[in-house]
């Protein structure tokens, strides 16, 4: 065993790159996705409402085929799962093209959707498989570093697009994203034939591989045989509430404080939302050094969620100058959450592991629900700082989570395996 250890100190390296890449064309898909805004309002004369639906199309996808995807997953595979997702991507991607050329809103309503299925099913496959590829108690480190390769993707995706069009001229017709898409298709059919043959191993998680005999395969297997569905399991239920919130707050932190730097007349309001993402990246880097080494997961889970809610007290309480620079802080110390959680609510899972991994997925319709929600609690208040309220309640939620959520319903067998 040593030798071999010796031979290959790391054999996750190679998926944990592959991964990367993977979560990286996530982010830029999704980055793409939201600059086509703006130029379908113009094109097709859209309200701002209408012009979202795309985003209602896009998230929508996960509500419908979540639980679904991770059926599939179980049936055909991590690897093979990932292959379907970029057979999607690629075709809602493609179908973007004939919707520009026919200037047709519902067809580009439904390449969305169908953009969102490929996202759906590749969330429902990576994020599980980079929890358990490896030590579960440094998953968190993973995702964080799988974090920085999604926002990296989200930076390059208008980067990605000036190349061919100068896309802050609103003369720019939808007929000249033509060759860019043909690209980003022909890279993710590209990325598809890869995937296919490359060095992904099928791995599973404990209690799901019905030939490990281990004594904690056996005393999971054991809990998991007492179960009729995956309903059953009150820590993944609210494991998939927490990162609901946590998917809402992190978009609201992107997105929010811009709206909130127009409002106080404040000069470069687009700064603001860099000032979140240096904040996010910053967090994630310091999860990458921190665990598992100098602390656990959990414990990282514990103390930035408890920080969070600290500084979404004091966000609609200081003046409104001093607070729009506390919207950062939020990012920072909640960039633990999703990587900390997906752990927590999928652990004793067993042969539902990857239909647990699949609720969990769903959860990211927080991105667009509570957005939602923000808006109405800035037009009936009429106060955008007053809306932040939104956040103390959804953060509490988490550090419930972290304290005490993860553990109901698992307390015999988690003093069983440890």
């Amino acid at each position: 065993m040593t030798n071999k250890q010796t031979q290959n100190p790391n054999p996750f390296l190679i998926p944990l790159i592959i991964v990367g890449v993977l979560f990286f064309l996530l982010g830029f898909s999704l980055g793409i996705n939201g600059l086509l805004i703006p130029f379908l309002k113009k094109a097709f004369s859209l309200s701002s409402a209408e012009s979202y639906l795309v985003l209602t199309a896009t998230f929508s996808a996960f509500v419908v085929f979540g639980y679904p995807s991770g059926l599939l997953i179980q049936k055909i595979g991590y690897k093979r799962g990932i292959v379907v997702s970029f057979i999607l991507f690629a075709t809602g991607l493609y179908l973007f093209i004939p919707s520009a050329g026919l200037a047709s809103f519902p067809l580009f309503l439904l390449a969305s959707f169908i953009s969102g299925t490929g996202n759906t099913i590749l969330q429902a496959a990576i994020n599980p498989y980079i929890t358990i590829l490896g030590p579960i108690e440094s998953a968190a480190k993973r995702m964080c570093q799988m974090t920085i390769c999604n926002r990296s993707g989200w930076a390059v995706a208008p980067i990605f697009l000036a190349i061919f069009i100068d896309i802050t001229q609103i003369n720019v017709q939808l007929t000249d994203l033509f060759t860019p898409f043909y690209i980003v298709v022909g890279i993710f059919v590209l990325l598809g034939i890869f995937t296919w043959f490359a060095p992904l191993p099928e791995i599973k998680a404990v209690g799901e591989d019905e030939t490990d005999t281990s004594d904690e395969s056996a005393n999971v297997k054991a809990f998991v045989n007492t179960k009729k569905s995956i309903w059953q399991f009150p820590h993944l239920l609210l494991g998939v509430v927490a990162l609901f919130f946590y998917v809402g707050l992190d978009t609201l932190t992107l997105l929010s404080p811009v709206d909130f730097a127009q409002t106080l007349g404040l000069s470069h309001p687009e700064h603001f939302t860099l000032y979140s993402v240096i904040a996010i990246s910053a967090g994630c880097v310091l999860g990458v050094v921190l665990v598992p080494r100098y602390m656990s997961q959990l414990t990282g889970l514990r103390i930035g969620s408890l920080i969070a809610l600290l500084f979404s007290i004091l966000i609609p309480l200081l003046p409104a100058t001093m607070a729009i620079y506390i919207i950062p802080t939020i990012g920072f110390s909640t960039c633990l959450v999703w990587g900390a959680v997906w752990p927590l609510a999928i652990s004793y899972l067993g042969k539902y592991t990857k239909a647990g991994s699949s609720l969990l997925v769903t959860a990211i319709v927080g991105g667009a629900i509570l957005p939602l929600l923000f808006g109405y609690l800035k037009d009936v208040l009429g106060n955008i700082q007053h809306a932040y309220w939104l956040f103390p309640p959804s953060i509490l939620f988490i550090v419930f989570y972290a304290f005490k959520g993860y553990q109901i319903g698992i307390k015999g067998v988690h003093k069983a395996v440890s």
